[in-house]
């Protein structure tokens, strides 16, 4: 390939990059993130932080199953096929992130480069930094809220 066409096959990747990006993150009309209240700064190592909290507070399959069919259609997917998705929480239920509130609730792709198993790891590292003071909680839940695909990159430097 010569300079040239390589050069305009980065410009067109670099200008499809916001939107495979878009593709990969939540609609912000229908899932902007939504905080358990009673998850501060100053309660996190009798919380979040504690072994086993999320199993406390996980909501049921069946409740997340069937907004998970409801909400493949309000997002207007064209593959409708739920096993092609993971209902998950925009801000994780690991840093006190809303377990019920549809707002916090999202159809992730798993079929993608963006997928929910990146943002498990994402979540992982995020939990770990935020559990050991390194990233005040409510910076980890903003990153996550705004654009979690920035914060991976961000954080996953740590």
């Amino acid at each position: 390939m010569t300079h040239t066409l390589l050069g305009i096959a980065l410009v067109g990747l670099m200008l499809n990059a916001p939107l495979i990006a878009a593709a990969n993150l939540p609609n912000a009309k229908l899932t902007a993130g939504v905080i358990d209240t009673a998850i501060t700064q100053q309660n996190i190592h009798t919380t979040v932080c504690v072994k086993g909290y999320t199993k406390t507070v996980r909501p049921p399959a069946y409740y997340t199953n069937k907004l998970k069919k409801s909400q493949i259609i309000e997002y207007g997917y064209t593959d409708t096929n739920p096993q092609h998705y993971e209902e998950d929480h925009l801000i994780p239920l690991s840093i006190g992130g809303s377990a019920t509130d549809p707002q916090n609730l999202w159809p992730q792709p798993r079929l993608s480069e963006w997928n929910a198993q990146k943002k498990d790891i994402l979540e992982l590292k995020i939990y770990q930094l935020v559990c050991d003071g390194v990233v005040p909680l409510n910076q980890a839940r903003l990153a996550l809220a705004n654009h979690w695909i920035d914060a991976y990159k961000l954080y996953l430097q740590y």
